[in-house]
C-alpha cells in the first residue's frame, strides 16, 4: 500500500513540475505548480515529516504560490516568453544534465538497506511547542511574519507606480500645461 502512495505522490509532483514548464499560460503552469508542491507533502508524509508536510502546504502552497499569482496579476503580459524552441531548448539540457548526474552518483553509490525500521513519530506537536514557547522562537516567528507583509505591500506598491510621461514637443507640453492648469483651477 505504501508504495501505491509513494508512485502516487511522485507522481503527482513530476507531472506537476513538467506541465509547470510546457504550459501555454503562467496561471496555468501556478496551478501546475500547486501539484508538485502536494506532490511533495505526500512524500514527507509517506516518509514521517509530519511537521515538513503541514509546512509544506501552508508556506509554499498558500503562501509562495498565492505571491506568485499576485505577481502574475501585477506583470504586463509578456508573449514571446514561453516560445517553443526555448521551451524544448531548455528541457533538453536539463535532462541531458539530470541524465548525467544519475549516471555518475549511480556510479559511485553504494545504497544502504535496513530491514526493520522504527515506525515514523509524529514531529509536529513538539516542534510546534518549540516555535510558540515565549523564552524560543515566538518573537523571530511573529517578527519574519511582519516582514513578509510589508514585502508584500512593497511590491504591489511598486507594481501599481504610476509611468511619468515623456514630452518630446512643444505643442504637447503646451496642451499638458494647459491640463494641468484646468485642473488646478477646478481643484480650487
Amino acid at each position: 500500500m505504501e508504495l501505491l502512495f509513494f508512485l502516487l505522490f511522485a507522481g503527482l509532483a513530476i507531472a506537476g513540475a513538467v506541465a509547470t514548464v510546457w504550459m501555454r499560460y503562467v496561471v496555468h503552469s501556478a496551478f501546475a505548480l500547486m501539484g508538485t508542491f502536494l506532490g511533495v507533502a505526500g512524500l514527507y508524509v509517506l516518509l514521517g515529516a509530519d511537521f515538513l508536510a503541514i509546512t509544506q502546504i501552508l508556506i509554499y502552497v498558500g503562501g509562495i504560490l498565492v505571491l506568485i499569482l499576485f505577481g502574475i496579476m501585477l506583470t504586463p503580459p509578456d508573449r514571446t516568453e514561453r516560445n517553443a524552441k526555448r521551451v524544448i531548448g531548455f528541457s533538453a539540457s536539463l535532462v541531458a544534465i539530470a541524465l548525467f548526474l544519475a549516471v555518475q552518483i549511480g556510479s559511485v553509490v553504494r545504497w544502504a538497506e535496513k530491514s526493520n525500521l522504527e515506525a515514523p513519530k509524529a514531529t509536529a506537536a513538539p516542534i510546534g511547542r518549540e516555535l510558540l514557547r515565549p523564552d524560543g522562537y515566538l518573537i523571530p516567528f511573529e517578527l519574519v511574519s511582519v516582514v513578509l507583509l510589508v514585502a508584500l505591500i512593497g511590491s504591489v506598491f511598486i507594481a501599481r507606480r504610476r509611468k511619468a510621461v515623456r514630452v518630446d514637443d512643444s505643442s504637447t507640453a503646451a496642451i499638458l500645461a494647459e491640463r494641468g492648469t484646468l485642473q488646478q483651477k477646478a481643484g480650487a
